[in-house]
């Protein structure tokens, strides 16, 4: 399975359908998951329950993570990064550097199979907002 480098809706991240392969490459520790990203909302659906009062601001959130019964996910709607996501459906994603360390370019077209750029480039920016939903509730983490 191949470990793409691109350019997400966020930062730069490291792709892949395969977790082990991030573990592999980022040197994080096996007890910690990754996100899942999806760009079709029946994807989504058949992977993840949303809850019902939840549902409206997921679909129309940007840059944005949400956590459901420890399973993190976002739903991804910006044209650059959701043309490269529908094809496969869903991956696994992380930033793309080693834990607990900072954006090293050098690092990541090393540990990468593929590179994935657009016309954005690759470039680091700020990390997404992230919210735990609860059956009723919403609360924010980052």
């Amino acid at each position: 399975m191949s470990l793409y480098l691109a350019q997400t809706d966020t930062t730069v991240g490291f792709l892949s359908q395969d977790a082990g392969r991030l573990f592999e490459a980022k040197g994080r520790d096996q007890n910690k998951p990754f996100l899942k990203v999806f760009c079709e909302l029946h994807v989504l659906k058949a992977q993840l329950r949303v809850p019902l009062v939840h549902r409206r601001r997921v679909r129309h959130a940007r840059k944005t993570t949400f956590i459901v019964k420890n399973q993190a996910f976002r739903y991804v709607t910006e044209p650059e990064h959701a043309r490269f996501l529908r094809p496969h459906g869903w991956f696994y994603s992380t930033s793309a550097n080693a834990s607990g360390a900072s954006f090293d370019p050098d690092f990541c077209r090393e540990r990468a199979n593929r590179i994935v750029e657009d016309a954005r480039g690759l470039s680091e920016q700020p990390s997404s907002k992230i919210y735990r939903l609860g059956r009723t509730r919403l609360k924010r983490i980052r």
